[in-house]
């Protein structure tokens, strides 16, 4: 049998499928550890994709989408995002996964390095592995709230540093990068002339705090945008999102978009076209869920004593069991899911600087929130 490319074995596994799928064959489990919406698709949703099933609405279309819905998007980000693009900027793609791919193969060559957040989401290390490139962590530590240490990035910018990826509102930790912090990436990132590629997949779920799309305040196109419609309307298994580019890249894009996958099915983007256009109740009746869970999670957790982020977005909490994890957290989540049936995120899948600590999903009925954190060993006991 034939080799794999070398680097392909550099490719990390997903410490929170590992958990996923411990619980997936066991009864009676408090699923905390997905990220996925615990809401109904929006009914005009699922709606305009039947309807577009039924008329057949089955065939090729661009490359970057139809244009009703590029068009939709087009207005929303001048509306939400205070960004002002052009149709042929926005690129419909098999959700934001695609999209954070996409943009990392367009500016990241073998060798490379990209600055990623750590604690962060999976994928952008293992898209980076994925390309032959290297992904460089920048630390995101309770030190600093949470948020970056624009120096000590900078310190690990070198002549290899080609990129910088940005989450807010974050995954696994909710916080929310202030107006002040992205520019002064964005400043960091045109000293040493950097893309920068923003992941914006919760946008819409912030609490007290605006969300700010950094490319709002880029002056000299280096920033790539990507959004989903996965969390917002409850899409996760639809497959839609969206890149936004820099200007001038049309033809490229066209060109990896085909090679990549064409384009997205018609009858999906016909139900992203209705959730984007459509009526958004639903949209304020699930951050208004996310927000209710958020309160009692943090009492119950602050009635234990169980030290704790407060989030100011996304619908996670980022709990501190160091007290009991013992410097293997992702071994302790296991046991805990074996012992409790209780399952967790361990925050060592999400970086180093997330050993000790467990990421929660909000995105629950309430007492299956109050079953898993009740469960949970408190400081002392």
């Amino acid at each position: 049998m034939p080799s794999l490319a070398p680097h392909i074995a550099s490719v990390p596994a997903s410490g929170i499928r590992r958990v996923f799928e411990l619980a997936a064959g066991l009864d009676d489990v408090a699923m905390l550890v997905i990220g996925e919406p615990d809401v109904p698709v929006p009914h005009h949703v699922g709606d305009a994709a039947r309807r577009a099933w039924s008329e057949d609405r089955t065939g090729y279309t661009p490359n970057g989408g139809i244009a009703p819905l590029r068009e939709a998007l087009v207005a929303k980000l001048a509306r939400e995002n205070d960004l002002h693009v052009h149709v042929e900027q926005v690129w419909v793609t098999v959700g934001a996964t695609q999209a954070l791919y996409q943009a990392m193969g367009l500016v990241l060559a073998s060798g490379d390095e990209v600055l990623v957040p750590d604690p962060g989401y999976t994928t952008f290390s293992m898209n980076a592995h994925m390309l032959d490139a290297v992904p460089v962590p920048y630390a995101l530590s309770p030190d600093h709230g949470f948020l970056p240490d624009l120096e000590a990035m900078e310190a690990a910018v070198t002549d290899r540093t080609r990129a910088v990826v940005v989450n807010s509102p974050s995954n696994p930790l909710g916080v929310v990068w202030p107006r002040e912090v992205l520019q002064g990436l964005l400043d960091l990132a045109a000293r040493h002339d950097l893309w920068v590629i923003s992941d914006e997949v919760y946008e819409y779920f912030t609490y007290g705090t605006p969300h700010v799309s950094i490319a709002s305040l880029d002056a000299d196109d280096r920033v790539f945008s990507a959004f989903s419609l996965s969390k917002t309307y409850a899409m996760t298994g639809v497959r839609v999102g969206y890149l936004v580019t820099p200007r001038g890249l049309a033809p490229t894009m066209r060109s990896v978009q085909e090679a990549m996958i064409s384009c997205v099915a018609e009858p999906d983007q016909h139900a992203a076209l209705a959730a984007v256009t459509g009526d958004h109740g639903p949209v304020s009746e699930a951050r208004e869920h996310y927000r209710r869970n958020l309160g009692l999670a943090t009492d119950l957790l602050a009635e234990r004593e169980i030290v704790h982020l407060d989030p100011q977005g996304a619908f996670y909490l980022w709990i501190d069991v160091s007290h009991a994890s013992q410097g293997d957290v992702a071994g302790w989540a296991e046991r805990f899911l074996l012992e409790q049936r209780v399952a967790v995120a361990p925050g060592s899948a999400f970086g180093r600087s997330g050993e000790g600590w467990i990421r929660i999903c909000l995105a629950a009925a309430p007492e299956v929130i109050e079953r898993g954190l009740r469960a949970l060993p408190a400081p002392g006991a």
